[in-house]
């Protein structure tokens, strides 16, 4: 039995940014049952013109989620992430169902009869596409297209088509291309001849006797070149990688702090980085619209300069080929000195993205890098919201990159949180030797300076790289 449909609209809003309890197998039979209706994910657009990044053309989609564990708010929470994803991807929801299941039906995901309610909820809408919020099976997808009689795509689908609009680089074209192919490849399926067809015996050139076999299907040349593109590509990421790590090591050398500003999806990290910075980095109201890390530099109160990476964002069930393909990518994080985790506030459920965020940093063996979480668009965020986050994580710090409130604070705490010199000089520089004065100004912390007539003297804090080359003036 399925719920009445229920139409709403949903509204975007965009902020300017600018600047320097279900468990277990007890729930009842018809909740079990039902393809409930989701309210308020119809994205229905009077002028597609108004969103940008929105493509020509448009799919019409239905969203399909199959409700296992936690509450229906956490339910309907992730099918409104996925009607964002859809619209990102450039595509108009129609309509959205959920079913309560203890597991997915694992031949169509949602059981056979649910899915010819389903098809009958695509004939009646016009849909020509199937989003499901899940990773499903070759066989789960072959099955349910069989049935609904229309493409059908999963989560980590979408996802990937997301970040093949969004990639510009090489790298994260390269990257993005591997992760697709990783996909792909055991999805791989075909109807009819086509798929099928075999070069053996007489078609394989008239070889004749001794020459006749089985040959290789379409579908095992088709996997063979992904194979082979597959290695290509893992080669080149490894070369670009090898440039990121030399960089990185130059950073390194020059004692320069690295501080990586990380969190989920449309959270507002580029935004942040722009209020500290002014780095200029495109700001958007849609997810992934950072695929390609920024480095920029900045300075502590202090004057100690320190370095701002804005990554890629993250979501709920990443797929793990994007995770292994944005590996090299991903380490600009594990190797920081500092992770801001920057969290929406004005989310419903904030504390489900931070524990997503979480769970990618132990992928990427993020854990054990210093943390400071920060909250940000404290200027739309309710009260309620802002009061129970303050409980969850006592020791984060409260921002709005659009209105300034709070940059000051986080400034403190980058002052505090970020590693010091540890190695006292006092030292007689000759005027002639202004690059060491300007590399002690940048990455030192200097206690007192005098200008004398023989040169400046002096009293400061560096690494051990500038000691030594301060070893030679030392008074």
């Amino acid at each position: 039995m399925s719920d009445p449909l229920i139409d709403q609209q949903t509204d975007d809003d965009r902020p300017d940014d600018i600047f320097h309890d279900i468990e277990g197998e007890g729930f009842d039979r018809e909740d079990r049952g039902a393809l409930r209706r989701i309210p308020g994910l119809s994205t229905e657009l009077a002028d597609v013109t108004e969103v940008e990044y929105r493509q020509l053309r448009l799919e019409q989609v239905v969203l399909v989620g199959v409700w296992t564990e936690g509450t229906v708010t956490d339910a309907q929470n992730s099918l409104t992430e996925l009607a964002a994803l859809a619209e990102t991807a450039g595509s108009v929801v129609l309509d959205a169902v959920m079913q309560r299941r203890d597991k997915p039906d694992p031949a169509t995901y949602i059981g056979s009869g649910k899915a010819k309610e389903l098809r009958e909820i695509v004939a009646a809408t016009g849909a020509d596409t199937i989003v499901c919020d899940g990773e499903l099976s070759p066989g789960q997808l072959r099955q349910l297209e069989q049935v609904v009689k229309v493409k059908v795509i999963d989560r980590t689908a979408l996802i990937l088509d997301i970040f093949a609009q969004h990639a510009s680089s090489k790298e994260g074209k390269a990257q993005v291309e591997l992760a697709q192919m990783s996909y792909m490849l055991p999805r791989l399926r075909g109807w009819g001849e086509s798929m099928s067809r075999q070069a053996g015996g007489r078609v394989a050139g008239g070889g004749g006797m001794g020459t006749r076999g089985p040959g290789e299907t379409k579908i095992e040349t088709d996997r063979r070149r992904i194979r082979s593109r597959m290695a290509k590509l893992r080669s080149d990421i490894g070369d670009m990688r090898t440039t990121r790590e030399t960089k990185r090591q130059e950073r390194s050398r020059h004692a320069v702090p690295s501080v990586a500003i990380a969190g989920y999806t449309n959270a507002g990290k580029s935004s942040l980085l722009n209020r500290l910075t002014g780095a200029g980095v495109l700001v958007e109201d849609a997810l992934f619209a950072t695929l390609d890390p920024t480095v920029r530099r900045s300075q502590t109160r202090d004057g100690r300069v320190f370095t701002l990476t804005d990554t890629v964002g993250f979501v709920r069930h990443l797929p793990h080929q994007l995770v292994e393909a944005f590996r090299s990518t991903l380490e600009e994080v594990s190797e920081s000195e500092l992770i801001l985790h920057v969290v929406d506030g004005s989310h419903p459920d904030p504390e489900s993205q931070i524990n997503a965020v979480h769970e990618v940093f132990g992928d990427i063996d993020a854990l054990k890098v210093p943390e400071v979480i920060v909250v940000n668009k404290t200027d739309a965020a309710s009260p309620e919201t802002l009061l129970r986050l303050r409980s969850v994580v006592p020791e984060a710090v409260f921002v709005s990159a659009r209105t300034g409130e709070g940059l000051e604070d986080l400034l403190d705490i980058l002052d505090a949180r970020l590693p010091r010199p540890e190695i006292d000089v006092h030292v007689l520089l000759p005027y002639d030797r202004g690059d060491l004065v300007s590399r002690v100004h940048g990455s030192g912390e200097v206690l007192t300076e005098e200008h004398e007539p023989t040169g400046t003297v002096l009293t400061a804090r560096v690494g051990s790289e500038l000691a030594a080359q301060l070893a030679p003036y030392a008074i």
